[in-house]
């Protein structure tokens, strides 16, 4: 597939240039905890400046929970675990409020969603209902609870881990749900020579607490409004919207990519090309991102199974570049 440059690079500025050297100290220092998971790394920190939520899907032990709380701890945010249970009550995430004789009155105690990176392990592992206590937050940086609405600490970002429907005990997540993550990763297993590393290492603990913050949450949002300040042309946009109108017309998808999708995939467009030093967005970014954006979205007309990154990719190769 031939690709055409949206815009002429222009050389980066020298702060832009400072910010791409910190992300690859970033992704080194979680990589001595996480082996051999550099993409996955990047992906986190471009939906993270994207200004969306994450959601893993692997198996139990492959690391999901280590990345996040390593990532949280890299970016200087404050981080707390929500294990979700069939029993867990949507007041478990969002707070309750509890009545104190000596006042007289109700005082509302914040639960865990009341920080900035919240990590929700195996989200899948509760019933919809509490998994609906996530909906308003992800959406709108606020809780309403007991009528009263609340905002979160910002940045906020919402890591969920999702195990294979196949195991016991799990849940679907609902596509409204769904809708609310920006990407669908997977760990896998690691390569032999990084698990050889792990093997030899006698596991993360010990490199976990060489961790130290590289950035803050003030800078975090600082890279987040520079993200969003990433150039996005005219032709590059209508490609965009050339791809979400296929996967509306073609008689391969149950239904096709929503408007919330392809701002997604502008938005993450954008993060990654942040990252990568270009205040300018790609086709390749998008041709990049697109799976990431859409498995979790999209599903086959004949089985209502979701799409492959492999599927997906070869989505690309019907839609044309613009020139």
């Amino acid at each position: 597939m031939s690709i055409t440059r949206m815009k002429p690079p222009s050389p980066p500025s020298k702060n832009r240039s400072d910010l791409h050297t910190v992300f690859e100290q970033i992704t080194e220092q979680v990589g001595q905890v996480i082996f051999g998971k550099q993409e996955q790394v990047q992906l986190a920190l471009c939906c993270l400046f994207a200004q969306g939520h994450l959601l893993i899907e692997d198996i139990p032990g492959i690391g999901k929970t280590t990345l996040a709380k390593v990532l949280a701890e890299t970016l200087g945010l404050d981080f707390r675990r929500v294990q979700c249970t069939s029993d867990m009550l949507p007041g478990d995430i969002l707070g309750v409020s509890v009545f104190e004789q000596k006042s007289g009155n109700f005082i509302f105690h914040q639960g865990p969603i009341f920080t900035q990176v919240l990590l929700s392990d195996e989200i899948n592992r509760t019933t919809p209902k509490t998994q609906s206590a996530l909906l308003e937050a992800m959406e709108e940086v606020q809780v309403t609870i007991e009528g009263k609405t609340r905002p979160l600490p910002t940045p906020f970002f919402v890591i969920a881990t999702l195990n294979p429907l196949e195991q016991a005990g799990t849940f679907p997540l609902p596509e409204s749900q769904l809708d609310r993550f920006l990407f669908r990763i997977k760990l896998g297993y690691p390569d032999r020579s990084s698990e050889l590393k792990l093997l030899r290492s006698g596991g993360t603990q010990k490199k976990s607490k060489t961790i130290h913050p590289i950035l803050s949450a003030e800078k975090v949002i600082q890279c987040q409004q520079m993200a969003a300040r990433v150039h996005v042309s005219d032709p590059l946009v209508e490609y965009v919207q050339d791809i979400l109108d296929h996967t509306r017309n073609s008689p391969d998808f149950h239904t096709g990519l929503s408007p919330r999708a392809g701002l997604s995939l502008v938005r993450a467009s954008q993060a990654w090309a942040f990252i990568n030093g270009r205040d300018y967005c790609l086709p390749e970014d998008v041709q990049k991102l697109l799976p990431f954006v859409a498995s979790h979205r999209l599903h086959r007309l004949d089985s209502q199974a979701e799409m492959s990154h492999d599927e997906l990719m070869g989505l690309l190769l019907t839609v044309p570049v613009p020139a």
